[in-house]
């Protein structure tokens, strides 16, 4: 990641330099090559491309403190997500085969 924004700030900073020793270019035109062309985009870029490791560090924190709460209450956490009794997953009816009783009209 970090290869292509290097790279293109290279460029950028030729293109401002190429524009700065240019007769009939000045400082000022090189300086917004360099923004405008440089650091704007790769900035954005660079946020874009991060956001993936962002969110994984978010929620590394989260787990990490969820963790400690729940050690500081004294609650073991072996299933991973908070539940103390699996839910019903065998796939099969309950066993009342009984229908509901209704009034005759």
């Amino acid at each position: 990641m970090y290869l292509v924004l290097i790279a293109w700030i290279y460029v950028a900073l030729m293109m401002a330099i190429a524009e700065a020793t240019s007769p009939v270019g000045s400082l000022l035109g090189a300086l917004f090559t360099f923004l405008l062309y440089g650091l704007l985009p790769m900035g954005v870029v660079g946020y874009i491309m991060g956001t993936p490791a962002r969110r994984r560090a978010i929620k590394a924190k989260e787990a990490a403190e969820r963790e400690q709460a729940l050690a500081a209450n004294g609650i073991q956490n072996a299933g991973g997500d908070g539940a103390s009794v699996a839910p019903n997953t065998h796939g099969k009816a309950s066993g009342d085969t009984i229908a509901p009783v209704r009034k005759e009209p």
